[in-house]
């Protein structure tokens, strides 16, 4: 299944529908990642289905060749299925071989984790909607207002399914204009200098208007929403309106004004949602206003502005949070690439026989930080092992890794430890971002048992000798990349058969459990000590399980890895 849909313009046998009618129906087409694209119905029959001759093409093995259909006859829009395997679901329930769409349907092809479609009126029927000639009703009982409500709802409902925020908003205001009557609307939010910038001016008639066709000042609707928190109308000082050029009152001409603000909603908290009385906690606002007539605020009008104004502020809230959810999809994504990367690096095999053996794993934790470990044979009689973290989080730790990883398997056999530890410095001391610097472990093992290091500020490894005794393998200079002109010396020792050398990364010792300790390097002596018999495979393990174990299973907040080399008893024979 491939998470990809073509939508093609009407095809040339097709009739074409006609501009009036092709403006109002579309599709929101969300795809199995989540990613959305809204396509117009722009000719009927509209097909769907998984062949490439359909008008929206879906890349999906399990929706049929041709799996359904969107008619028009002029009044009514339909779905029909064309005797696909799964069936259409409308809304949640099959729905036979043809069923009407009103608008705001959720379309699915029987398949979990499949794609979904969203039919949406555009606002041009919605204008038709609210244009709708009420019932003559001045009973108590509302009978007109409840139709508007019922309007406004089936406008509420339509933003369930609506791709564009500038779409809804434009909904809104002219849901607001054709409930009052009033001849303009602005919908103002704030910036993030918290001044008021138009987002969406609309004319009752349904047209875009002009930011500036507001002339109003800003300042003087933004100072009465701050000293107000319901729905009001304004007066206006005219010393303060001619203080702006051609900002008279006999300019403006205004009947009437009012204001809707837009307040402030918690989706996820519906309890905590209120009327917020601080000016600076409010999105923005809804101005309306009238030259020829009065802005129409009687008879129950205020309280479906005021559920209008909620929508407002639950689409922006939606909107806040979409945002939201694609940047933690984005950091996700590249926590994902970080890891992959990270994989990349690890060996996948392993010495296993012979005098040099290594059994070594690298845990990713969900941050991603830039742990790495490798061996490479020098020569028939030696062995080179390193293991390194780069300080910090994310891509850019995980990519100075993959270049430790090529300095350490480009260094020549013949070429020192020393050399080869000063040349990285250089190169991560001139180029790497400031405060980027890496730990690393550097050693060389020879069939003799010689084994010569260089520790750049790695967590202490350590020696078990054969007899039990652990030997710390001390730092012998500061970590990569942190001083210029770090001197790097190397040390040597001497592995017996049978000893094991054991490195690893702080994410080891500095594992918390529950209660915040840390694992710490006298828990890992003891396990060390205590699996001393063993295999270096089974010493792994226990340290694995030892950490896991304290952690309790929770997800690693760094990279825990560890490495045991084993100077087998196989050299003595050899």
């Amino acid at each position: 299944m491939h998470a990809a849909f073509v939508a093609r313009a009407g095809k040339a046998k097709l009739k074409p529908m006609t501009p009036a009618v092709e403006a109002n129906a579309a599709l929101v087409v969300v795809d199995p990642t989540g990613r959305r694209h809204r396509t117009a119905l722009a000719s009927f029959p509209f097909r769907i289905g998984r062949a490439a001759d359909n008008d929206l093409v879906l890349r999906d093995s399990r929706v049929s060749r041709n799996h359904a259909q969107i008619l028009f006859d002029g009044c009514q829009f339909v779905i029909e299925d064309l005797d696909s395997l799964h069936g259409v679901w409308v809304n949640g329930e099959r729905a036979g071989k043809k069923r009407p769409l009103e608008g705001s349907e959720a379309i699915e092809f029987g398949v979990p984790d499949g794609y979904r479609l969203h039919f949406t009126r555009s606002r041009d029927e919605l204008q038709k909607l609210l244009a709708r000639p009420l019932p003559s009703d001045t009973s108590p009982s509302g009978g007109a207002n409840l139709e508007k409500l019922r309007a406004v709802l089936e406008v509420a409902r339509s933003l369930q399914s609506s791709f564009s925020v500038d779409d809804v908003l434009n909904t809104l205001v002219d849901a607001a204009l054709a409930v009052t009557g009033a001849e303009r609307g602005f919908l103002l939010l704030f910036d993030a200098q918290h001044e008021l910038q138009t987002r969406s001016a609309r004319s009752r008639g349904g047209r875009d208007l002009p930011a500036s066709d507001l002339r109003v000042p800003c300042r003087l609707i933004q100072q009465a929403l701050e000293g107000r928190r319901d729905l009001f109308y304004m007066s206006f000082d005219p010393a303060a309106l001619e203080c702006a050029p051609g900002n008279t009152i006999s300019v403006l001409e205004l009947r009437s004004v009012a204001c809707i603000p837009l307040v402030r909603v918690n989706l996820r908290k519906a309890a905590d949602t209120e009327m917020l009385k601080s000016g600076a906690a409010n999105l923005g606002v809804l101005y309306m206003d009238s030259r020829g007539g009065s802005v129409d605020l009687a008879g129950g009008n205020r309280e479906l502005l005021q559920t209008l104004a909620i929508e407002a502020s639950t689409v922006l809230e939606n909107a806040r949070l979409l945002e939201e959810e694609r940047i933690r999809q984005r950091i996700e994504e590249e926590l994902n690439v970080a890891r992959r990367i990270q994989q990349s690096l690890l060996p996948t095999t392993l010495p296993d026989a012979g005098w040099f053996r290594v059994c070594g794993s690298s845990v990713a934790s969900h941050q991603v930080g830039g742990d790495y470990f490798d061996v490479a044979q020098k020569s028939p009689d030696e062995w080179a092992l390193v293991v390194a973290d780069v300080a910090g989080k994310g891509v850019s730790s995980a990519l100075m890794a993959s270049f430790l990883q090529g300095a350490f398997l480009s260094a020549s056999g013949s070429e020192p430890i020393p050399a080869v530890m000063a040349r990285i410095n250089a190169f991560l001391s001139a180029r790497a971002e400031f405060g980027k610097y890496a730990t690393m472990f550097y050693a060389t093992i020879d069939r003799k048992g010689q084994l010569t290091y260089a520790n750049a500020g790695q967590c202490t490894p350590w020696l078990l000798r054969s007899g039990g005794e652990l030997e710390p393998l001390e730092s012998t200079s500061p970590p990569l990349g942190l001083l210029p002109d770090s001197d790097f010396a190397a040390a040597r020792t001497e592995m017996r058969p049978g000893d094991r050398l054991i490195v690893y990364s702080d994410g080891v010792t500095e594992a918390r459990n529950e209660a915040g300790e840390f694992f710490g390097s006298k828990r890992l002596r003891e396990i060390i000590r205590s699996a001393a018999g063993e295999p270096c495979g089974q010493m792994l393990a226990k340290i694995r399980e030892s950490v896991a174990e304290f952690t309790g299973g929770a997800e690693p907040d760094d990279d825990v890895t560890a490495v045991v080399v084993e100077f087998a008893l196989e050299s003595i024979q050899e």
